[in-house]
């Protein structure tokens, strides 16, 4: 995983490199953008413990769990430690820099929420994944997808606290 996130890094230097001219400091925050998305991606995607194993298919889970909070006995909490912890904090770089993109543009009062929308379709989409390929031995759990989604709108706010102090949408030569 961490060469993974090694080489995704590199790709997404050059492309920076590639696009600075046109974009300026924005195409170093689309590229960390498109990175942050790559190593979430591997850390939800990569089989849990090594290798994956056989699923028999009728063991396989059919549906997402909809037990919000999951198995913890002090129910749904947002910060409660360990696994939901780790998905609220793995979104919030992803949502900082989705906030420092579109606030360049004029149209950033729709282009962050439509973007935020887009990370939590992600967070949905990681979700199916694990459920359609249970060999990975991950579980589909929606209280992933609240707390991501929870992350994600934690570094938008963030996100747009920062654009005041750093203000994207200026040109600086």
């Amino acid at each position: 995983m961490l060469f993974g996130s090694a080489l995704a890094g590199a790709v997404f230097v050059l492309l920076a490199l590639a696009l600075r001219r046109r974009l300026g400091p924005t195409a170093w925050t689309l590229a960390g953008l498109l990175w942050t998305l790559v190593v979430i991606g591997m850390i939800t995607l990569i089989p849990a413990d090594g290798a994956p194993g056989v699923v028999p298919a009728a063991t396989r889970l059919t549906t997402c769990s909809w037990d919000i909070g999951g198995p913890a006995p002090e129910g749904f909490w947002i910060f409660s430690g360990g696994q939901r912890l780790l998905n609220t904090v793995v979104f919030v770089p992803s949502g900082i820099l989705l906030a420092l993109i579109a606030v360049r543009w004029r149209s950033g009062w729709v282009t962050v929420p439509l973007g935020l929308g887009l990370l939590a379709a992600y967070s949905a989409g990681i979700e199916w994944t694990q459920l359609e390929l249970a060999r990975i031995d991950r579980a589909c759990d929606v209280t992933d997808i609240i707390d991501n989604v929870t992350g994600a709108a934690i570094g938008v706010a963030i996100g747009l606290a920062l654009a005041v102090v750093v203000r994207p949408w200026r040109s600086r030569r």
